[in-house]
């Protein structure tokens, strides 16, 4: 009897122990925000642009702005999987998903994104980028209420699925398209109206990508100021509804 005793006890504090594992599993899945980065690297993007580019969200996420922005939300964690894209069949995971709750997880985020090889130069699908992002949803290992696509570029769509139908999509399943223009000095020679198109760049954005509950655009003057704009519209993603939003972006 005191052999069974002992037996039945030990099985049960394995399994207590099982349960806590599983129960500590569940909390480390749970995060406030997934959140696709989605980087246009199409043609128009020279190396110089394309190595601002990948700074300006290095230097952003790494930012203690956006860690404290972070910090703000109720678990204190978010998940982030950083995809760059360019024509029609031309996307890529850079860094799959990853959760960060700290300056030192955003670091390590931030030099994965630095080391990676650039893959396309092809024309600028921005609906299939789109596309391409919810899937990666649909492979997440994290949970969270709030799913966004953070969807930047320098030129309108001229390839691959209609822009606006994909973002119609993206919003009937809950998920949050924001935008960030990249402004040109000068139209495209090739293209004029790739990256001024009536209205200007912004417009285009706020009119055909954005959509979904709390939707958004930003625009940067150019590739130089790109990472300030970056910055600014990942504390808003982030911190959206907190008090903590308007004070980190430095507004009043």
């Amino acid at each position: 009897m005191r052999r069974r005793l002992v037996a039945v006890i030990v099985v049960a504090l394995a399994f207590l122990g099982s349960g806590g594992s599983s129960h500590r599993a569940l909390a480390e899945d749970q995060v406030d925000l997934q959140l696709v980065l989605a980087a246009d690297i199409s043609r128009s993007l020279d190396s110089t642009k394309f190595k601002l580019q990948r700074e300006g969200y290095a230097s952003a996420l790494t930012n203690p702005k956006v860690i404290a922005a972070i910090n703000s939300v109720p678990s204190g964690r978010i998940a982030i999987c950083f995809v760059e894209w360019s024509g029609a069949n031309a996307q890529a995971v850079v860094v799959d998903w990853t959760s960060v709750g700290s300056a030192h997880e955003a670091e390590a985020l931030a030099q994965r994104i630095l080391a990676a090889p650039r893959l396309f130069m092809e024309r600028t699908a921005i609906g299939s980028a789109i596309e391409y992002s919810m899937m990666q949803f649909v492979r997440s290992p994290f949970k969270a209420e709030r799913r966004v696509i953070d969807v930047s570029g320098d030129g309108t769509s001229n390839a691959g699925v209609e822009v606006t139908v994909a973002r119609d999509r993206a919003v009937s399943e809950g998920v949050t398209i924001n935008g960030l223009a990249i402004l040109s000095e000068f139209p495209l020679a090739s293209n004029p109206t790739h990256t001024h198109p009536p209205g200007g760049l912004l417009k285009y954005y706020e009119d055909n990508i954005i959509g979904g509950q709390g939707a958004f655009a930003l625009s940067a003057e150019n590739f130089e100021a790109f990472g300030r704009s970056i910055l600014n519209k990942l504390i808003k993603e982030i911190a959206l509804g907190s008090d903590a939003a308007g004070s980190l972006m430095g507004l009043p």
